[in-house]
């Protein structure tokens, strides 16, 4: 297992500067998740890791070593890519060893690598097959063998899921997660879905425009979300946001003042808010909103999504504002009504100009 050190890392493609200055540790059997949009530099980071692009300024270091000088073959890093990149006419098990032949290993110890990768995968009856002969599913499986028999200090993962149907990419999901807890290594994998983030890592990085916009565990990122970029990108749907003015509030808490001037109460402590916050937005997610006969937001209802363990409504307030709202799978809500709403002010978020977050203690 090894730790992963960036130090100021920066990547320039002539004066378009997509990386500035980025510092960032993965311990050792850690699974770190780059997450963000396409673009954001998620993949140009990986790559710079592994040795397929070089830095413009700054240090990467594996396992103690500074290897940004180094060339892929002996940073002691394995990458898998989007596309399998498998060879159609070899065998799975001469897929798995061609990486060790070209280095001149042993035949024994070649044999004993590409045994342990199949055995760790569950792909030792497949050893004989040619890749045409493979599901998608099964070829994937081989890529990450091929990193596997390497014995890297650290698994790099550009987007391996991406060309899966979605069934398969929720099996094959868990088949690395697994895989982690088995080998303990450290893996780091970039994604632009935030479901494979949330379900696999141990810890996410949430990118924007080559900047971290946050660092932490899923829970942690989606209950408290420090950037107004973080709230909106993680969750599905995603957070609503409106506009709101500040309002006296009781008991220390801030009150917040909705389009239409209904006040609601929010578990945030006033102290916390600057006093020259100016325009603030209220953050709501789906879930922390009710459907409540006695509750003080009244709105009617546009759309009803029925999604079988839940329902999704997307109702406009007074004033106009839109909000989805979650509520019971079984939902007898329809389109046209009117219904009122109550909120968890535990679990409502405020975002300054300049969008930074503040959340209930």
């Amino acid at each position: 297992m090894g730790r992963i050190e960036l130090v100021g890392v920066t990547k320039r493609f002539g004066t378009a500067e997509v990386i500035p200055e980025l510092s960032l540790e993965i311990e050792p059997g850690e699974f770190a998740v780059l997450l963000g949009p396409s673009g954001c530099g998620k993949s140009t980071l990986l790559r710079m890791m592994a040795g397929l692009e070089a830095l413009t300024a700054g240090e990467i270091h594996i396992g103690g070593r500074r290897v940004d000088g180094l060339p892929p073959g002996q940073r002691g890093v394995a990458m898998v890519f989007q596309s399998y990149a498998l060879y159609p006419h070899m065998s799975v098990a001469d897929n798995l060893a061609f990486g060790l032949r070209n280095i001149g290993m042993a035949k024994e110890e070649i044999a004993t690598r590409t045994r342990e990768a199949a055995r760790i995968l569950e792909i030792e009856h497949l050893l004989e097959r040619k890749p045409m002969q493979l599901s998608g599913g099964q070829r994937q499986r081989v890529a990450i063998g091929r990193a596997i028999v390497k014995e890297p200090q650290a698994f790099l993962f550009d987007e391996p899921l991406s060309n899966l149907d979605a069934a398969l990419r929720a099996r094959t999901r868990v088949e690395i997660a697994r895989l982690h807890q088995r080998m303990g290594s450290t893996m780091i994998f970039v994604t632009h879905d935030q479901v494979e983030a949330m379900t696999m890592a141990t810890r996410i990085v949430v990118l924007n425009k080559g900047r971290i916009e946050q660092i932490g565990s899923p829970l942690e990122i989606y209950r408290r979300p420090a950037t107004r970029f973080v709230a909106g990108f993680i969750g599905t749907p995603g957070m609503n946001f409106l506009p709101v003015d500040m309002a006296e509030g009781a008991g220390g808490h801030a009150e917040v003042v909705l389009p239409g001037g209904t006040r609601l109460a929010t578990g945030i402590p006033s102290r916390n808010l600057p006093s020259n916050a100016g325009s603030l937005t209220l953050g709501v997610r789906p879930e922390a909103v009710r459907v409540n006969p006695d509750g003080p937001v009244k709105a009617e209802v546009e759309f009803v999504e029925h999604l079988g363990d839940r329902t999704h409504l997307h109702v406009a307030l007074p004033g106009g504002a839109q909000l989805v709202v979650e509520d019971a799978g079984e939902s007898v809500v329809r389109a046209g009504e009117h219904i009122a709403l109550t909120a968890d002010g535990a679990r409502l978020h405020l975002f300054d100009a300049a969008d930074r977050a503040y959340s209930a203690a």
